[in-house]
């Protein structure tokens, strides 16, 4: 496909939608955690299982997507996938007439299954449309999408779920049981109307999808030498120490996402930043992605190799998570929002790195790859109940994402140059290389 010009840049541009879909419906939970923290009265650590929900049916989903995908393909598979998210955002609907915060989270969780479905197809497609060495930037292109979405998400939604958030909250105390049950009915159904509309385009972008002409690609074309000669599969996606890591490198890049953008809000508050000014750190956050994806895609591979921008990543992160925990105020939510830098270079110098070579496997690695996404949700839970227990030192929360960036820091350094487990097997490579 790459040496078809049309081809490349249409399917690239059908991808770029469903990245902004993944985008809206991603990012917004940075919105709804303290939006739901405020109408279900909830701790920070119950807030959080918002990320959890979303995260966890990734986990669960992503192999059974594998499966699906070998008998729809790749096109067929995005379908019912998107169609998946629709009946799960239209699940918000009676949650919000009931205002019950279980069915809620069970709305997150079909959405993100069909998410899972999706991504489980678009990642993949993305990283063999084209050479491989071109992935992060291929992925940084789907970045800007998707952080574009997220940007017109918290700006839009935002401004209607959370803009009177303070005076609610402040209105609340000098109410009756029976008038905080109704001010609180009537704040939870703010949500049915965006969410109606947001089914009926996700309906409409499954439809566009089905009639478009995307073509499936080669998964063979990956796993092909320099010489152009097919690399024979290994019997299992386990034998490939650079995918199992990559894989571990995946579930801590998506704690370094998922805390400053889903969690930046509540450590504002935990701050005392009020919610009127700590709305707008999600928006911010994602905005310096926007940068850090429109880097990747200029740099990558052209001017930087994808683990020399992961080697850089790494770094970045460490010094600005100890400079978020040595801060206070609104300059350690500045260092954690500028934490959206490195994590921005994150998910396609991994994809890159990790999904090379696996020829037949591929679908299956992308599964596993999308299961270590639920390292998001768990981190963000754990980030939202250490906001709880240090609420006179919020800053301690932050330094959960150190050993993650650590870990980050390793795959970049001799993690993604591992091709086999026998240390004397991966010389031979390494010499071959």
């Amino acid at each position: 496909m790459a040496h078809n010009k049309k081809f490349y840049r249409y399917s690239l541009a059908i991808i770029g939608l469903l990245f902004f879909v993944f985008g809206f419906l991603t990012w917004i939970n940075g919105i709804l955690i303290p939006y739901f923290k405020i109408c279900m009265e909830l701790s920070n650590f119950e807030a959080t299982l918002v990320a959890f929900s979303s995260y966890f049916a990734y986990f669960v989903m992503a192999l059974p997507s594998a499966y699906v995908l070998k008998h729809t393909g790749y096109k067929k598979g995005m379908v019912w996938g998107i169609c998946v998210m629709a009946i799960g955002t239209l699940m918000f609907i009676p949650a919000a007439y009931s205002r019950m915060y279980p069915l809620f989270l069970g709305g997150l969780f079909v959405t993100a299954t069909g998410l899972a479905l999706v991504q489980t197809a678009a990642n993949p497609y993305i990283a063999i449309m084209g050479p491989i060495e071109g992935t992060a930037q291929r992925i940084g292109y789907m970045g800007m999408a998707n952080k574009v979405a997220g940007i017109v998400c918290l700006f839009v939604l935002g401004s209607v779920f959370l803009s009177d958030a303070d005076g609610l909250s402040a209105g609340l105390e000098g109410l009756n049981d029976v008038q905080k049950i109704a001010a609180l009915d009537s704040y939870a159904l703010k949500i049915v109307n965006p969410y109606i509309i947001i089914s009926i385009v996700l309906f409409a972008v499954a439809a566009l999808v089905y009639f478009s002409k995307l073509p499936e690609v080669d998964e063979m074309a990956s796993s092909k030498d320099q010489q152009g000669n097919i690399l024979k599969d290994r019997k299992s996606v386990f034998e490939y120490p650079y995918l199992v890591m990559g894989v571990v490198a995946l579930f801590v890049a998506g704690a370094c996402e998922t805390v400053p953008i889903d969690g930046i809000i509540i450590y504002c508050q935990a701050l005392d930043i009020p919610m009127d000014t700590a709305r707008h750190f999600s928006t911010y956050t994602l905005f310096v992605m926007l940068f850090g994806y429109l880097s990747v895609s200029i740099l990558v591979p052209k001017y930087v190799s994808q683990h020399k921008a992961l080697l850089f990543a790494s770094i970045w992160g460490l010094v600005l998570t100890v400079a978020t925990y040595l801060t206070s105020g609104i300059y350690s939510a500045y260092c954690m929002l500028f934490l959206g830098f490195s994590a921005s270079m994150l998910w396609g110098t991994i994809w890159g790195l990790a999904l090379r070579g696996l020829g037949g496997h591929t679908k299956k690695a992308s599964a596993f790859m999308i299961m270590s996404l639920i390292g998001g949700g768990i981190v963000t839970v754990v980030f939202g109940d250490l906001l709880d227990t240090y609420s006179l030192s919020p800053q301690i929360s932050v330094l959960i994402l150190i050993p993650c960036y650590l870990f980050i820091f390793y795959y970049s350094i001799k993690g993604y140059r591992t091709d086999y487990w026998n240390k004397r097997n991966n010389t031979i490579a390494n010499i071959n290389k």
